[in-house]
């Protein structure tokens, strides 16, 4: 064993870099083979090779935090500002789509009609599933939040309820988004407005898939007693991208479902 006179954490030589580069190389590639050539074998081994990489790397992280001691005061720290840069950039990456939506609603060209939104585009009903997806994963930020502070007070089974349900609610949005994708009476090549409506809600959608698979691995987690109510940093970190989620949505549904329709 090596002594070291200092609090933060000196990491270990790792394969899943690599991997994960490798994983992702052969993903994007094939990708491109689906899209042009029907053939989706290559995306699914880059996705198969994605899936282990990750289920590996959380492995190792959680035995470095949990089991080696190895995520001290000075470490957490820099994990929460870590996460807190990773929001903040995503905060900038769904700007970047408000801002292409507004460009165009608020002085509509003459190639879309001059109107808003364009002619032959027939939006969806924002009293209807936009509406109980908000519901959702405004029930969804309580139970998060019910979680959050059952931890911090000891409360094991408490804690426990509150992810899961938070879990479910995750999926039944992705369900219900997706079977709004399936009805939709317009396609992402539909003008200016499928574009912008199908790169925004379909990323968020992409990252309530990403928030609820992190919320699953807390699950877990919680069940075999890895947290502690002063030592939970990867449920918070959780906690936050998810609240992060919810708000983007509020800003979609104010912005796209209801004022842009």
């Amino acid at each position: 064993m090596k002594k070291q006179n200092h609090p933060f954490h000196l990491v270990d030589p790792s394969p899943w870099p690599l991997t994960g580069s490798i994983g992702a190389m052969t993903l994007t590639s094939g990708m491109v083979m689906w899209f042009h050539m029907k053939n989706p074998t290559l995306m699914m081994l880059g996705m198969m090779i994605l899936i282990l990489t990750m289920i590996q790397w959380w492995r190792d992280i959680i035995r470095e935090g949990t089991f080696q001691g190895k995520h001290t005061i000075m470490v957490t720290n820099g994990l929460k500002w870590g996460m807190i840069l990773f929001i903040v950039s995503e905060i900038f990456f769904f700007i970047s789509f408000f801002w292409g939506f507004f460009h165009s609603s608020l002085a509509p060209t003459i190639e879309i009609g001059m109107t808003w939104p364009p002619k032959g585009i027939k939006t969806f009903n924002p009293m209807d599933i936009p509406l109980l997806n908000t519901t959702i994963l405004l029930s969804s930020g309580i139970t998060i939040t019910w979680a959050h502070h059952s931890i911090m007070n000891k409360n094991h089974s408490q804690t426990i309820k509150g992810l899961f349900i938070t879990v479910v609610l995750g999926i039944y949005f992705t369900i219900l988004q997706a079977y709004e994708y399936l009805e939709s009476p317009f396609t992402i090549s539909d003008s200016i407005y499928g574009s912008c409506f199908f790169m925004a809600t379909g990323f968020h959608g992409i990252h309530v898939i990403i928030g609820t698979t992190f919320l699953m691995i807390c699950l877990i987690r919680t069940i075999k007693f890895h947290f502690s109510s002063k030592h939970h940093f990867g449920f918070e970190a959780a906690a936050w991208y998810w609240h992060f989620v919810d708000v983007v949505w509020l800003f979609l549904y104010i912005s796209i479902y209801w004022w842009g329709s």
